[in-house]
């Protein structure tokens, strides 16, 4: 019993320590594309310019793709 409260504990400390880990975990980098439309959009609010180009779909691809997935993953019974 004796260990299963200081295991307890310690899975307790830990979780609690871990909560606040990302705060500490950051590091300040400069942005070389601060302030880059293309990238960020005319303000913080709007979407980047980038989103905005559109490509037609190509079944080819798409195939290919289901192909690819069905090899690593096996096929899927949705």
């Amino acid at each position: 019993m004796r260990k299963l409260s200081v295991l307890l504990f310690a899975v307790v400390a830990v979780s609690l320590a871990s909560c606040k880990y990302q705060k500490n975990n950051t590091i300040e980098q400069h942005d070389a594309r601060k302030g880059d439309e293309w990238v960020y959009g005319v303000s913080p609010d709007s979407a980047a310019r980038q989103l905005k180009n559109k490509y037609t779909a190509n079944p080819d691809l798409e195939k290919r793709a289901n192909d690819i997935r069905e090899k690593l993953y096996g096929k899927t019974g949705a």
